[in-house]
């Protein structure tokens, strides 16, 4: 994994989950693939493999730059400035 400026920036403590799920796909009445949480604010979203792509549509809006995998048994960050895992 590669360190990034935005890690360091990052609230502490983490944000709690908006949600249980991704709320734009629930509204839409699709299904997420794997969920994604904004590290930054705590919104939860659908991966890039969902068709809303609701995770990086959080990024695109917000410029919250670092989330990490909101699936059990994973605790990997990707940062969508540098295009890594962090």
């Amino acid at each position: 994994m590669n360190d990034c400026p935005h890690v360091e920036e990052l609230p502490r403590p983490q944000p709690e989950p908006q949600s249980d799920t991704c709320p734009e796909c629930l509204a839409n009445g699709t299904h997420p693939v794997q969920l994604r949480i904004c590290l930054e604010c705590g919104h939860v979203g659908c991966c890039d493999s969902s068709p809303g792509r609701h995770a990086t549509g959080h990024f695109n809006d917000t410029g919250h730059p670092v989330m990490r995998s909101f699936e059990p048994g994973e605790s990997w960050r990707w940062c969508f400035v540098d295009g890594s895992i962090v």
